[in-house]
């Protein structure tokens, strides 16, 4: 199983938005028969791709043999026909799962009726360290289908106490080269990339994997109540839109019925931007509504890179899951926070995170924190 999470994980900028499952099929000896990993959405799941493996390999007979899968293997139509079914009509003995897949559609039918074929089953302990590490690997894909959300990550780049930029706005780069290309990382394995308007009007920034070589592009949300996001921005560029599958989200709080935004909302929609209704309080962009939508758009990890006011408001609203901060060793002084958020009269009623992670990044740290 320590394998075939080694093997899962080559799915990582790849699967998306399936799990990122691997499987290992091993002989009666321990011998490895045949391994995989999921491919792209609509391409073969790990089981197939291990079973490929094993007749390449002049594996052709798999009967005793054992696969050690990731995640439960799948027991519906989707994309692809149900992995359990394969397994049972390759002959193979006997299926262990790391942990059972959280999707509605499975949820224990795979092991069932692999079961019910003759095949043994077992499953992991799901507070073991192997179950574990495949919800970890996984875990964006756990929330869509648990919680109806995203698993939300917010990226921040920071000096040591905390500013994001200088007053003026200035703030390339806090960080250094090593920081900004493991950021360029993170995009990468996200379904989608988050940021506000007014980060596209200070910065313009393109939002897009630069610097490493992934077989596909997030998908793109802006956050933008009024409909203010320019025709000219970078991440309308041919150079950032040139993947085809990469979708445009921009959520609104406008009226669609408003003559006002119509020339704009025409001339957004020509250049491949979907736009999305998503009222809210006070004329902004109700957030946890556009999660869910998120989610019934298959969008399992989102990546966000906003500015203070748009990290303000989803920390205020609870909606953080996870914290990703890259903290520069210098020091700035008064400058532009990570979050705007109210004052606080007691300590008690602060934001309590926890350590999930720690590393050097270069000079720099990189701190993964989690709600405590």
């Amino acid at each position: 199983m320590h394998k075939a999470l080694q093997v899962a994980a080559r799915a990582m900028y790849l699967s998306a938005p399936n799990p990122r499952v691997g499987c290992i099929i091993t002989a009666a000896d321990g011998s490895v028969l045949g391994q995989g990993h999921t491919q792209g959405a609509g391409g073969p799941h790990a089981e197939i791709m291990a079973l490929r493996d094993a007749a390449e390999r002049g594996h052709n007979s798999l009967q005793q043999a054992t696969a050690w899968v990731t995640l439960e293997p799948c027991a519906h139509q989707g994309r692809t026909g149900p992995c359990c079914d394969a397994l049972s009509a390759a002959g193979i003995g006997r299926v262990v799962a790391a942990m059972i897949d959280p999707n509605p559609k499975v949820a224990g039918l795979g092991m069932a009726r692999l079961a019910a074929a003759g095949v043994q089953t077992q499953v992991l302990p799901p507070h073991s360290a192997l179950a574990h590490q495949a919800r970890e690997l996984n875990i964006g894909f756990f929330s869509r289908m648990e919680r109806g959300r995203p698993w939300l990550r917010m990226k921040v780049a920071s000096s040591l106490d905390g500013q994001t930029g200088l007053q003026n706005g200035h703030s390339q780069w806090i960080t250094g080269p090593e920081a900004r290309s493991d950021g360029h990382a993170w995009r990468a394995r996200a379904c989608a990339v988050l940021t506000g308007i007014g980060t596209i009007l200070e910065d313009d920034p393109q939002l897009n994997v630069r610097g490493h070589n992934t077989p596909r592009q997030p998908h793109l949300v802006v956050v933008d109540s009024r409909l203010d996001l320019p025709l000219t921005a970078q991440l309308l560029s041919p150079q950032a839109t040139a993947e085809p599958a990469r979708q445009i989200w921009l959520y609104h709080a406008t009226d669609p019925q408003d003559q006002q935004h119509r020339p704009k909302r025409a001339a957004l929609t020509a250049r491949g931007v979907q736009l999305i209704e998503m009222p809210g309080p006070g004329g902004k962009v109700n957030l946890s509504g556009m999660l869910s939508d998120l989610a019934r758009r298959e969008v399992n990890e989102l990546h966000v890179e906003a500015g203070h006011k748009l990290n303000g408001s989803f920390i205020r609203e609870g909606l953080v899951d996870e914290y990703l901060v890259y903290m520069a060793p210098r020091l700035i002084g008064p400058g532009q926070g990570m979050a705007m958020l109210p004052a606080l009269a007691a300590l008690h009623d602060s934001v309590q995170l926890s350590f999930h992670a720690v590393d050097r990044i270069g000079p720099d740290l990189r701190l993964l924190l989690r709600r405590a």
